[in-house]
């Protein structure tokens, strides 16, 4: 039985409310400690103490390269509390050169590939990428706020100085509870143009902004087809680019075209890309594709697109843009933390942020350094009195009974601080020759300019804007490039019709089931006393039984005698020479090997006929409107067929 005790202790809760309550800590707890980045550095907490932790054991650039392991092992044991392999998978992002404009960490060793993912954490290496650097410049400086790290043992930095926009930089892709970040990289050039341009113009707009910032630049090239979703991601901080791969159509040696693709998406598979064409070409839905193969390497994609004599290059490209990875949308959504708080900003805001948080990290650096300059030239300036009475000095010193003494004495005669004297007391005699009286001299000058000009600096804000301008111009010039994604003009949903001519084809469909297009020019007018021309290199045993001439941007509708019709448009048929026999119709329609072609109708407009109607072998009869063969779909069940019935032409 519990005792009386044990009853009060037991505390009487509303379920529903605690599990509001709780639900709603974790979901703060995942917002603001995982999943979003800072406006002011751009970096999620895992990624600032993967920096810092590399920053904080010496491992910066120019130093040896040290194992992944090594680097891990310091993040989770003092600032992560988490899953080893979380925080490597998090580390390997920041040293992929694919998966951020400006890589972060220098790897050593394979950190995986668009396809691959990367060795284990103990066989790998890494030091902090030269640029990374800057991120972290002057947080030895009180730039920034610290707090007790999750054991209570070390401090670490909340925020890191970012001397350059890393959010808009490198971007920042995060899923927290009810809310999702997807912020695209952009080019450091136009970022840093940017920013100077909004420290010039504190009122600057999405428009001023926009001139600088054209659009994402993704670590993998590829075009942005149109501005729109653009000029609204820019503007309202949501919006969906369209990215379509670089691709080339070239002639290969054996007389074939191909399609070369040099460039993909950002996030995007090639080995996805290759397994859905393959699919694609065994469900037919792409016919025109012979062979294909990735022949990347090292140097870059190179995915190549084998067609087959009879395929239009175009078209089949247009297809692959349709129907593929090749082109593929970024949904934009531009969430991140300020002051604590998820809030989706527009690129005019995160500029100004980003201002915001620079003013703040110099006045506060300005500080930390006049204090220091302050500090050093009052104890120069002791050293410097104790030079100029230095026998004097002396003489104190001697006659004292102990440093005690000294001191008291110096301070009262010269009237010195305790930090002035005891500086006195510690003085080496070499100190007393003229060269160093001079260097002290000279310091103690150098000092007092310094602090004139950072209290000028802490004075007036417009001085530490021009100077995060002149320091952000470093480093443009030091990392800034051209830009990878090119921008190119969106002239609209791209259609067969703009592709290929509207010239006047014969279709011809034999017996055996061999099917093909010929140019309709080719079967020339012939005068009286012709002899005719051949069209068709059929087997013995074949003959042609059905033609059609029509137009490359007709429909045809081919009824079979399993009461199915299938649609095609004219110039899906394979083009042949009109000595040709043909292609298997099962290679161009997914037919059934023993499904006999009963009637070809080609049309236009689905308006022009009324009705049609079919028969069956057993006396069946349906009449439907013509324009219910209207469907997107390729394979339509005409009419439902009793057993061992067929229709019949």
């Amino acid at each position: 039985m519990p005792n009386e005790e044990q009853h009060i202790r037991v505390k009487a809760i509303d379920i529903e409310r605690e599990m509001q309550e709780s639900f709603l800590e974790y979901a703060m707890s995942v917002i603001v400690s995982r999943a979003l980045p800072d406006v002011r550095d751009g970096l999620k907490p895992v990624h600032r103490r993967i920096l810092y932790a590399m920053h904080d054991a010496g491992i910066r650039p120019g130093t040896p390269f040290r194992k992944s392991a090594r680097v891990v092992g310091d993040v989770v044991g003092w600032f992560h509390p988490h899953s080893p392999e979380a925080v490597y998978d998090s580390m390997v992002r920041l040293a992929q050169d694919f998966s951020l404009r400006s890589p972060l960490i220098q790897p050593q060793g394979n950190f995986g590939t668009v396809d691959d993912p990367p060795a284990a954490m103990r066989y790998t290496e890494a030091r902090m990428a030269p640029i990374a650097a800057h991120l972290l410049e002057g947080i030895d400086e009180d730039t920034v706020d610290w707090t007790d790290n999750y054991s209570g043992e070390r401090e670490e930095p909340t925020v890191l100085p970012a001397r350059f926009p890393n959010l808009l930089v490198n971007g920042s892709t995060g899923i927290a509870v009810g809310m999702a970040t997807n912020i695209p990289p952009h080019n450091l050039t136009e970022v840093v143009d940017a920013v100077l341009y909004g420290l010039d113009h504190p009122e600057a707009t999405v428009s001023d902004i926009s001139e600088f910032v054209k659009g994402p630049d993704f670590p993998t090239g590829a075009y942005i087809v149109g501005t729109s979703g653009v000029k609204q991601a820019l503007a309202t901080g949501r919006g969906s680019v369209r990215m379509r791969s670089v691709t080339d159509i070239v002639e290969m040696k054996r007389g074939r075209m191909a399609i070369i693709v040099t460039e993909i998406p950002y996030q995007v598979s090639r080995d996805r890309i290759m397994a859905k064409t393959a699919e694609l070409v065994r469900k037919k839905v792409l016919t025109g594709i012979a062979d294909l193969r990735d022949e990347s390497d090292r140097e870059g994609t190179r995915l190549v697109f084998e067609l087959r004599k009879d395929a239009n290059p175009q078209v089949m490209l247009n297809q692959l843009f349709k129907h593929t990875q090749l082109e593929e949308s970024f949904a934009v959504n531009q969430i991140a933390l300020v002051d604590g708080v998820p809030r989706t900003l527009n690129v005019a805001q995160m500029v100004h942020y980003y201002i915001a948080h620079q003013l703040e990290v110099i006045e506060r650096r300005s500080r930390f350094r006049l204090a220091k300059a302050e500090a050093r030239a009052h104890i120069v300036a002791g050293l410097l009195i104790a030079l100029d009475n230095i026998d004097e000095v002396v003489e104190i010193i001697k006659s004292s009974e102990d440093v005690g003494a000294a001191r008291t004495a110096l301070m009262e005669r010269f009237e010195l601080s305790e930090i002035q004297t005891n500086h006195i007391l510690d003085m080496p005699l070499r100190r007393l020759t003229a060269l160093e009286t001079g260097k002290l001299r000279e310091e103690y000058a150098q000092l007092q300019e310094l602090i004139r000009e950072l209290e000028e600096l802490l004075a007036n804000e417009e001085k530490r804007r021009v100077l995060i301008g002149e320091e952000l111009t470093v480093i443009r010039d030091k990392f800034g490039d051209k830009r990878r994604s090119r921008i190119i003009p969106d002239a609209g949903e791209m259609s067969l019709e703009d592709l290929i001519a509207d010239e006047e084809l014969v279709v011809t469909v034999s017996a055996a089931g061999y099917i093909k297009s010929v140019i309709a020019a080719t079967y020339r007018t012939q005068g009286r006393g012709g002899r005719g021309v051949r069209g068709a290199a059929l087997r013995e045993d074949d003959v042609i039984e059905h033609v059609i001439h029509t137009t490359a941007h007709a429909y045809l509708l081919i009824f079979t005698n399993r009461g199915k019709v299938y649609r095609i448009r004219a110039h899906e048929i394979p083009r042949k020479d009109r000595n040709a026999k043909g292609v298997l119709v099962q290679s161009v329609l997914p037919m059934d090997p023993d499904e006999v072609i009963e009637s070809v109708i080609d049309t236009r407009d689905y308006e022009s006929h009324q009705y049609l109607v079919m028969f069956t072998k057993r006396g069946q009869v349906k009449k439907s409107k013509f324009s219910a063969y209207d469907s997107r779909n390729q394979v339509l069940v005409a009419i439902k067929l009793l057993e061992d019935d067929e229709v019949v032409d």
